[in-house]
């Protein structure tokens, strides 16, 4: 964490040092078998002057098992940030945020951060239970803070909006970064209408294409990626590939470094499809069937030629078949007569509990999207407030959008932007302006040249759709 001088001292775990004399509110109640604090002494350089910022790390040991870190600053603001990281919960080393210079420009500004490395690949499960301890942790060492903020990306940004919903007594706020705000059953649901309208269109006898109930992830990967590159080299495997990366809802601008292809530009919008569709529609699957004990993703009730009409990319799709000389209309009916997949109801319930956020939410939530992300991909926000508008919340949702292709490639003075904004409304309880594209923009600006974070790219005006398969039906995936 940039330059630092570190001088060890003991861990002061019991009394808080400072604070409110009453924490009823958040009862401490967790005994961490090891704690180590560390003072760091912290040169920040800007780009109008040095500075020098002490704060105190402590890391130990959860009782429910992981670890945990804790950042604290010499003045500290009363809010606490407390990190969740995405798929792989954290390899065992808690981090406090995204990034080593996020971490310290916020430490810079007097915030407290925490974070739990709990579990190992689709994590949520620990994370959620992980969470609330920090919480008790840091409030041992800090006192009581005015402000709890979840905050994570990818899975970790799932994560952030599950924990305030299933603790509203915890955190006061939730701020997801790239995240499956929308949850992993509408996620893999669109990546098994994708993987399933590959098969039956290219290889429908390949034994290696498995769907679901995986038995060997790396062999499925490579089966997938053999099939699909074949098909890339002709005109009809072109066309199919397009139309199973459109069920599954991928951008036709996904690719980091590229230019946006042009609307009429048929071949460069397939090719942004095909490169992407290992990596957003051919999603893992086999970890999180273990972690759910079945699968939990099923397409027996989809009706593939409305998907296809619904996705907006029908056009692009069709342009496609009709220079393959394929007929759209057939492989439609393929694929609508093909046989279906149902799921463990039991595994479904496990993901909607680990965890598919319902958009019940008591306190302000700021989600961050890019525009191309494929994993998730950005329907995810539309789906997620579709659900918050349901339960007459959503005065308390804003949603941000950067136009570009990638995943979670915040730039520091983005994520800072962010974090102001939402201090900001819990400060004042209010939003006002302060969540709108320009005063996001506005505020990324400043603190860029203030602290040579970088900047990154613009926040936008952006409207996302919704989901093709937005959650589940009860009554009907396990037909």
């Amino acid at each position: 964490m940039r330059d630092a001088l570190i001088e060890e001292r003991p861990g002061c775990h019991g009394e808080p040092r400072r604070g409110k004399d009453d924490m009823s509110s958040r009862p401490i109640s967790a005994a961490l078998a090891t704690v180590a604090s560390l003072v760091l002494v912290v040169s920040a350089v800007s780009a109008a002057a040095a500075a020098e910022t002490t704060v105190t790390e402590t890391r130990g040991d959860l009782p429910g098992g992981g670890r945990y870190v804790l950042f604290e600053p010499e003045s500290w603001n009363g809010t606490l940030l407390t990190w969740s990281p995405g798929y792989g919960g954290g390899g065992g080393v808690p981090t406090g945020g995204p990034s080593e210079e996020t971490v310290g420009w916020l430490i810079d500004q007097g915030y407290a951060l925490a974070g739990a490395a709990a579990g190992s690949g689709w994590a949520v499960e620990d994370l959620l239970a992980a969470q609330p301890q920090v919480v008790e942790a840091a409030t041992a060492e800090l006192g009581e803070p005015e402000h709890v903020v979840a905050w994570g990306a990818s899975m970790g940004g799932q994560v952030a909006v599950a924990l305030m919903e299933q603790n509203p007594d915890v955190f006061d706020a939730a701020l997801p970064l790239c995240g499956s705000i929308a949850g992993a059953i509408p996620m893999l649901n669109g990546s098994l209408d994708g993987t399933y309208a590959l098969k039956l269109l290219l290889a429908p006898d390949d034994s290696r294409l498995e769907l679901v109930d995986i038995t060997d992830e790396r062999a499925r990967q490579a089966a997938f990626r053999e099939v699909l590159d074949t098909a890339q080299q002709t005109p009809e495997g072109r066309a199919r590939i397009a139309l199973a990366a459109t069920l599954a809802q991928m951008p036709t601008w996904s690719q980091v470094g590229t230019e946006r292809p042009e609307p009429r530009d048929i071949a460069a919008r397939q090719e942004q499809l095909y490169r992407i569709f290992m990596w957003g529609v051919v999603s893992p699957r086999q970890p999180l069937e273990q972690r759910a004990g079945g699968n939990f993703s099923w397409n027996t009730d989809v009706d593939y030629a409305a998907a296809l009409r619904d996705s907006g990319e029908a056009r692009l799709v069709r342009e496609l078949y009709r220079e393959a000389g394929l007929s759209l209309a057939d492989d439609l009916e393929v694929l609508n007569a093909g046989e279906r997949i149902a799921a463990d109801p039991d595994a479904v319930a496990y993901m909607q509990r680990n965890a598919t956020p319902v958009g019940d939410i008591d306190g302000p939530v700021l989600s961050l999207h890019e525009s191309g992300d494929s994993a998730p991909v950005v329907q995810q926000a539309g789906t997620y407030a579709d659900r918050v508008r349901g339960n007459g919340d959503a005065p308390l949702l804003r949603q941000a959008f950067v136009d570009r292709p990638g995943h979670c490639a915040y730039a520091g003075a983005e994520i800072a932007a962010l974090v102001t904004a939402l201090q900001e409304r819990l400060d004042t309880g209010r939003w006002e302006d302060v969540a709108l594209p320009r005063a996001l923009n506005d505020i990324a600006d400043r603190i860029a040249a203030d602290s040579g974070l970088a900047r990154g790219g613009s926040f936008v005006q952006f409207r996302s759709d919704d989901l093709l398969r937005p959650e589940r039906e009860p009554e009907r995936y396990a037909e």
